[in-house]
């Protein structure tokens, strides 16, 4: 089986380096893309979809249908962690507790302290001392990358950004808050099922507002179709549309982020980790 695999890696290899040598050179002014594509895009992006960013518009417009399959791989690579790392936590483990009036470290099997017990703290089997400083600055600037990622997400088609980027800066957010206290922390406010949902949700926006512009009567992904249902024109629709599915976007990587960070860090069992 490993030879069947790697004679197939080896003529998959041979027949790409093939076949590269009849792309166009790095930079060939003469090629498609800089003959007909680029150019158009250029001259027309605000004519067609009222959008100064002309990367935002090729990503969400023009080229719709293909970040909507990658927003579709970012959550199978979020589902595969799962199905693949995910174990389900056992009360039998043994846990570490610290004892705040004398500093002592105990281990018990399970889960027999109260959650909201004031003498007993939970920590991890790799415990670490609590730093104020480094929890204090990270819960300070946590607020603000999250209000710039909403910027960022909400702005994407008139500046530098997008969903993509907005995404990413809100799932590290919430990853932040996890290395500067602990997973357990993170998963209580942001969990698991959480991150599933919004993942799939985000998914499902991208894809239900190409599926409300074919039940209009338009094509699959044209937001123009949008204009009635949003009062405005049939241009300006399509700027609306594409930033109704950079909102999508932003969920599922922020999710995913998320979720493939928790089974990560905790080898499938969400229960302690970095």
């Amino acid at each position: 089986m490993k030879i069947l695999g790697k004679i197939t890696i080896t003529i998959c290899g041979l027949l790409l380096l093939f076949f590269t040598s009849d792309f166009p050179d790095w930079g060939d002014v003469n090629s498609p893309a800089s003959t007909h594509l680029s150019p158009y895009f250029i001259e027309h992006t605000i004519e067609d979809t009222a959008v100064p960013n002309i990367v935002t518009s090729v990503l969400a417009d023009y080229r719709g249908y293909d970040t909507m399959f990658e927003t579709t791989v970012i959550l199978t690579a979020g589902l595969a962690c799962f199905l693949l790392l995910r174990i389900p936590r056992k009360d039998s483990i043994h846990r570490y507790y610290r004892h705040e009036p004398t500093g002592v470290t105990i281990r018990v099997e399970g889960d027999r302290y109260p959650k909201g017990s004031n003498v007993f703290t939970r920590i991890d089997s790799s415990w670490v001392p609590y730093d104020l400083i480094i929890n204090f600055t990270c819960r300070l600037l946590i607020h603000f990358i999250q209000l710039f990622a909403l910027y960022v997400v909400a702005h994407g088609h008139h500046s530098p950004g997008g969903g993509f980027q907005g995404g990413v800066l809100l799932g590290a957010s919430v990853i932040l808050f996890a290395i500067s206290g602990n997973l357990r922390a993170a998963i209580k406010r942001f969990g698991e099922k959480t991150a599933a949902i919004l993942s799939s949700t985000g998914v499902f926006i991208y894809a239900g507002a190409g599926a409300l512009c074919l039940f209009i009567g338009e094509q699959f992904l044209n937001y123009s179709a949008l204009g009635p249902l949003l009062g405005t024109d049939r241009i300006m629709a399509r700027s609306h549309g594409i930033l109704i599915v950079e909102i999508g976007v932003a969920m599922a990587v922020m999710a995913v982020m998320i979720w493939i960070y928790y089974n990560l860090s905790s080898a499938g069992k969400q229960d302690e980790g970095l």
